[in-house]
């Protein structure tokens, strides 16, 4: 089988396309044998900013020499993007290889699409002689198949109300599952500002070495495109990243928190630590792109109402020359209305989309507008069957320089990717 081949076997292996649990990779990681992704493992959790954070961590310890594996998800052109080694996707063949070693261990164990990805990660890691592994958490993070590996640092980015049908009604309860990724002993970044009682609890019950924002390091924006991070009385000037966000800020200050909680003697630079902030990064991410129009795209993953209002806070500080049009489209188990209120003040027009097309989680245009019709009453709005349909729509009516703003979806900046590129 060919990739392709692969990862629609794997979608129908299991009977369900997500089932939290460690038992069953578990055993089929025991068969595979001992599974050492890499001479340091930092693990990434978090409801927003993980994956970014985990971008940092790899670019600044790329940027120092290291050799580093990189597992992030989901993707949003090619599968290959979850796995790379030293800031390469892996080849198709690479993972097909990793996937008939996983199929030939597993018998009659069933596994999720995400972990036989996650066991190909691992096996493609430990082939390659990595000084660092970084591994973002899928979801939550103590039943995670992620946590099959004892983490040497682990960071919790934020959290906030998303997945509650699976991790929990409250910010405490969603905490206690993400802190399943910290170790005994060892350390934790905690990249939030107020980090929720429960994870402050659970460090202090297994003796984790807590690392805080806001105590124990810091970023502060600064002037002429620099940002500050301090830790134990240094501080360093550095070059803002991309998006220059609050949040992003303080993905990049718990990336060098991370990695200088690996305890290397000299590791990483300052050196390497700037050239790690300024190129890293992930597409789908507050990405502002402006086409031969003249058009202005920002593009973004945004999928719960925290990611929602960072980003209608960019856009507030970022006013757009002309005026704005959203085109949005979510899963059906996504708080819509609360992920479209915060953009509400930032957008003129608004261009709603199905995705029962692109998911069997997607929610349809007509049901989506069940939810919002009050929100959107005293706003212009247009419903289309597909994000394909709504961002043709958007770019036939968009002027140079009026914005054209993609959120609510992994799905849905992927095709507004496709349509600007």
């Amino acid at each position: 089988m060919n990739l392709q081949e692969w990862l629609e076997h794997q979608q129908r292996v299991h009977p369900t396309d997500m089932e939290l649990g460690l038992d069953r990779v578990r055993a089929v990681a025991a068969k595979l044998g001992p599974i050492k992704p890499a001479k340091r493992v930092i693990s990434v959790a978090g409801t927003n900013g993980k994956g970014s954070t985990a971008s940092m961590i790899d670019g600044i310890a790329r940027a120092g020499g290291w050799r580093v594996g990189l597992y992030t998800s989901p993707h949003l052109k090619r599968y290959n993007e979850r796995v790379r080694i030293d800031g390469r996707e892996v080849e198709d063949a690479s993972l097909v290889a990793a996937f008939e070693r996983i199929e030939a261990a597993r018998g009659g164990i069933t596994l999720t699409y995400f972990e036989y990805g996650t066991l190909a990660a691992l096996l493609l890691f430990a082939a390659a002689d990595l000084d660092l592994a970084v591994l973002e958490v899928g979801l939550g993070g103590r039943l995670d198949a992620v946590n099959l590996i004892d983490a040497d640092v682990a960071v919790i980015t934020t959290v906030a109300l998303d997945h509650m049908e699976h991790l929990g009604n409250d910010r405490e309860t969603i905490a206690r599952e993400k802190g399943g990724i910290m170790r005994r002993i060892r350390p934790l970044v905690l990249a939030e500002l107020d980090p929720p009682d429960s994870l402050l609890k659970m460090a202090d019950q297994i003796g984790a070495k807590v690392l805080r924002a806001g105590k124990d390091f810091s970023a502060t924006m600064g002037f002429g495109g620099k940002w500050r991070y301090a830790a134990n009385g240094e501080n360093l000037d550095l070059p803002t990243p991309t998006p220059a966000t609050t949040a992003q800020l303080g993905n990049a200050a718990a990336a060098i928190t991370a990695l200088r909680a690996l305890n290397v003697e000299g590791f990483p630079s300052d050196e390497a630590i700037r050239d790690g902030v300024s190129t890293s990064g992930l597409p789908g991410r507050l990405q502002r792109i402006v086409d031969a129009d003249g058009v202005e795209w920002v593009i973004d993953v945004a999928h719960n109402p925290q990611a929602a209002r960072e980003l209608s806070q960019w856009l507030i500080r970022n006013r757009a020359a002309g005026s704005t049009q959203a085109v949005f489209a979510a899963l059906g188990d996504k708080d819509i209305p609360n992920l479209i209120g915060p953009l509400l003040t930032c957008v003129d027009v608004w261009r709603l989309a199905g995705l029962t097309d692109q998911s069997p989680r997607g929610i349809s245009v007509e049901d989506m507008w069940g939810q919002v019709a009050g929100l959107l009453s005293r706003t212009l709005s247009s419903r289309h069957a597909t994000v394909d349909d709504a961002l043709a729509q958007a770019r036939q009516q968009a002027q140079r320089g009026d914005r054209i703003v993609v959120f609510g979806s992994f799905f849905t900046a992927a095709s507004a990717l496709d349509e600007v590129k």
